[in-house]
């Protein structure tokens, strides 16, 4: 009887400790890559540092900061919109985005681009 209850609390040992083990894991990968979309979101990088290319956007006026941010990614302006939504919440610019025609680089941060989006075009004068 001794040797069968050994067996029991050893095996009931060993599930302890790899629930314990699978739980530690699922917590330091959760925190890793909490962290990594915290730092991404206050670093703020481009795309591109050097070569960048000017693309050309248009922003309709019914267009909601996802589908803004997902056709940014289509366009190779930048790498994850779930990112560009969260800076956009936490910048100066929430909600001000302007309908338009915009020249947008490869180059730029979120925020250049944000402040660009939301800044109105200067009137054209005729000077005739």
């Amino acid at each position: 009887m001794n040797v069968k209850y050994l067996i029991v609390a050893t095996l009931e040992m060993i599930i302890k400790v790899a629930v314990i083990a699978g739980a530690i894991v699922f917590i330091f990968r959760g925190a890793t890559l909490a962290y990594d979309f915290g730092y991404k979101v206050f670093a703020d990088q481009p795309v591109s540092i050097t070569g960048g290319r000017t693309i050309t956007v248009g922003i309709a006026e019914d267009a909601s900061i996802k589908e803004i941010a997902e056709m940014l990614q289509e366009k190779g302006l930048i790498e994850d919109p779930n990112l560009f939504i969260v800076q956009e919440l936490l910048s100066a610019y929430h909600g001000k985005i302007l309908p338009g025609i915009y020249d947008l680089s490869t180059e730029m941060t979120a925020g250049q681009m944000l402040e660009v989006m939301s800044t109105p075009a200067e009137e054209e004068s005729g000077g005739q």
